[in-house]
């Protein structure tokens, strides 16, 4: 694990206790660097969707913990947030959520000349996404190949 990973995986322990207590689910925790300037950021969500004042709550007392323990080397900015409409998914639990619903798959090496694919989550396990269309076809893509898998929104 890399010391960016190690950063997100203590804040995720220093969060979870602290979302259970009021009823919402952490959702990610990322520690990433954006042009100079690092962002230790955590998503939270709740059914219904997540209100500013209650992400204030959270930031609050992550805060003070995260002053505490100290454990991050580099300056950083720390966001808590939602995590939208077009929400990245990463975990099972994300994908069980979003069964049947519409996605987005951006791949790192194009499948038959082609790189997104718009469709529904169909199906996953541990190593494939499969992904539905329209005209019940259907394309099964390895995870290891999925450069990012979101939520689709349409305005």
């Amino acid at each position: 694990m890399g010391k960016h990973s190690d950063y997100a995986a203590k804040t995720e322990a220093l969060v979870q206790p602290i979302v259970d207590e009021y009823g919402f689910e952490l959702v990610d925790v990322e520690f990433v660097k954006e042009a100079d300037t690092y962002y230790l950021r955590v998503f939270i969500d709740k059914e219904g969707g997540i209100t500013i004042n209650e992400c204030e709550t959270v930031s609050r007392r992550v805060s003070d913990l995260l002053d505490e323990k100290d454990f991050i080397d580099e300056s950083y900015i720390f966001e808590v947030s939602s995590p939208g409409l077009g929400r990245v998914l990463k975990k099972d639990k994300d994908f069980q959520r979003s069964l049947g619903a519409e996605v987005e798959v951006k791949l790192f090496k194009a499948v038959d000349g082609q790189k997104e694919f718009t469709g529904y989550l169909d199906d996953f396990d541990e190593k494939t996404i499969t992904i539905g269309f329209e005209d019940e076809s259907q394309v099964i893509f390895e995870r290891q190949n999925i450069a990012k898998i979101n939520l689709a929104v349409h305005f």
